[in-house]
């Protein structure tokens, strides 16, 4: 088979560079170089663009800008159809046959690079413009998601501060405790859990400055699963994993060092609820528009509701990250499970 040539983006304008540095390393140490030529796109917290010619190594204590680097971008000239460089005054192109965009957050799961590959028609490895915008959007995600009958909760949306006296009444009739949370961020940035109305809004304010837009959810009870998802028309279902917190929010640190919180993969839950936990997710993800893959996060409250939370469109690629844990658990080594990504984006 003739080898394709991916071209890795990692870094970018977010809160989560670092873990798109640490998730890149992996994809590419993983990635089998007798199948795949790589091209290694890095975008720094600043937002300049270069091509990236060293090792995978630097990625993983963030000193790949004193490797060399040429500055370099993806063109929206479907004739380009991939990388073109700027060096020495000279520019010269790279064809590629995908892009695998490994970013976190903002300003790369948000359907903002997606839309640059489609518009340059580069295929993506995951979810395309629309479907990475919608999930990263909690308030229309959870819309479309209650449409299609799965569990949701109850939630308010503030586009501005409100008055205290209002949003106290409002967010009394959901009754406490609420989570405050940005509608459109990643890896549990300014969320808070808020137990009586004396927090509230300083939890508001917080929140406001990740995001312009905050919803206000009930806190369900019970524990937060999740499960993977790859796939097109045919779904590959993963393993459902479960998070023991032993604090109120799964937050950014305890996502990415696990101090005291715990990943239990398989879930310690029955056969015939894992099972009901798949279907939610696969209902959830066909929602949302998801291809490729996706990682749909729910809960498991007491009275075994499965509700929805969330679904990250690029899920952690980390040694410890759930989404290659999960699938694993079907069979799926981390190099099979990125050539099954790289299939599925090619429709095999």
């Amino acid at each position: 088979m003739e080898k394709r040539t991916i071209a890795v983006i990692f870094g970018g304008c977010s809160p989560e560079y670092p873990v798109s540095l640490e998730s890149s390393h992996s994809v590419i140490v993983n990635m089998d170089r007798e199948k795949y030529d790589l091209v290694l796109l890095g975008i720094t917290k600043g937002g300049e663009w270069f091509r990236y010619y060293g090792g995978a190594e630097a990625l993983e204590d963030d000193s790949w800008r004193a490797g060399r680097c040429v500055p370099a971008l993806i063109s929206p000239d479907r004739e380009v159809h991939g990388v073109v460089e700027f060096e020495g005054g000279e520019v010269r192109t790279t064809r590629i046959d995908a892009a695998f965009p490994v970013m976190h957050g903002k300003n790369g799961e948000d359907g903002t690079i997606q839309g640059l590959c489609e518009m340059a028609g580069i295929p993506i490895i995951g979810c395309g413009a629309l479907s990475s915008a919608l999930c990263m959007d909690k308030d229309r995600a959870h819309r479309l998601v209650s449409l299609a009958g799965v569990d949701v909760p109850a939630a308010i949306v503030l586009s501005s501060m409100p008055e205290a006296a209002d949003i106290e009444s409002r967010v009394a009739a959901i009754g406490y405790p609420v989570f405050v949370k940005p509608v459109r961020a990643g890896s549990s940035f300014g969320i808070t859990k808020v137990s009586s109305p004396a927090a509230l809004m300083d939890a508001v304010r917080f929140a406001f400055q990740f995001d312009r837009d905050v919803i206000i959810e009930e806190a369900i009870p019970g524990f937060e699963v999740g499960c993977a998802v790859m796939g097109n028309r045919e779904l590959t279902i993963g393993r459902v994993d479960e998070i023991e917190i032993y604090g109120d929010i799964f937050d950014y640190v305890e996502k990415y060092t696990l101090k005291t919180a715990k990943i239990h993969m398989p879930a310690r839950v029955s056969a015939e609820t894992e099972a009901r936990i798949q279907s939610a997710a696969a209902k959830i993800y066909r929602a949302l528009d998801c291809r490729v893959m996706a990682r749909v996060d729910m809960f498991l409250t007491p009275d075994g509701r499965v509700v929805f939370n969330e679904v990250n469109t690029i899920p952690g690629f980390t040694p410890h990250s759930r989404f290659p844990n999960m699938m694993k658990g079907i069979g799926l080594d981390f190099p099979a499970l990125l050539d099954a990504l790289v299939g599925y984006t090619f429709g095999e």
